[in-house]
């Protein structure tokens, strides 16, 4: 029996403080402005500020957490958000802005490797191009020593046909090879000799006049001594 007092006593002496707690958070729930009040609220802040308002931030609340979202300016502009995006009645705020300045620093970046890259290649082509020169200087130079070698003494261009004449007029001249017939045939100065001579010292003497003629690098003999 006396515990069963004791027991009603307690409940009655906590009912008010129970009551009042019960009171205070229903008053609480009460006071916190809903989520569409906190984004509107957060939204308006943000547009009116002057760094921020030209930059497109999403505000979005659910259950008193804000979140942040879009392109800022600056980094600093991201925490600038933040504080503003902290009223009353926010439990929460998610920062998931991104900002232009890392995107500029690595765009400068970029820009600067770049310039370096086409530095570089333009000393490339300088090389290159200095290279080139001075291998057509050198073919030039060779192509000249040649040139100088294709004239025969008198001035007149030696070419194949030039030779052939040559050697031609030098036998008809000799009395050795009168009675011979010989055909001669120069390609790239490289003369050959056909065709039929009386004897051995025919066949010498035909092949020692066109070694004598200017521009021959070589001579063929396929003569043949035919002994008449």
């Amino acid at each position: 029996m006396k515990l069963s007092i004791i027991t009603t006593v307690a409940l009655l002496a906590a009912g008010p403080v129970a009551g009042t707690a019960l009171a205070q958070s229903a008053a609480a729930t009460q006071t916190r402005p809903s989520d569409e009040q906190l984004n509107a609220e957060i939204a308006t802040k943000i547009a009116n500020h002057g760094t921020l308002k030209a930059d497109a931030v999403k505000v979005s609340v659910k259950n008193g957490v804000v979140t942040l979202s879009g392109m800022v300016g600056r980094d600093a502009d991201k925490a600038t958000a933040e504080q503003l995006a902290r009223v009353d009645g926010v439990v929460r705020v998610e920062n998931n802005l991104k900002s232009r300045e890392k995107a500029t620093d690595a765009v400068k970046g970029t820009a600067g490797t770049v310039a370096d890259k086409t530095k570089a290649g333009a000393e490339k082509t300088v090389e290159v191009t200095k290279t080139g020169a001075e291998k057509t200087v050198d073919a030039s130079k060779k192509v000249a020593g040649k040139t100088k070698e294709v004239f025969s003494k008198s001035g007149e261009k030696i070419t194949d046909g030039w030779i052939t004449s040559r050697i031609k007029t030098k036998y008809m001249a000799d009395d050795t090879l009168q009675a011979s017939s010989i055909n001669v045939d120069t390609v790239n100065h490289v003369v050959t000799l056909k065709g039929a001579v009386p004897t051995e010292a025919a066949r010498l003497k035909a092949m020692d006049l066109a070694k004598d003629v200017e521009g021959v690098d070589r001579v063929v003999d396929a003569l043949k001594v035919t002994g008449k």
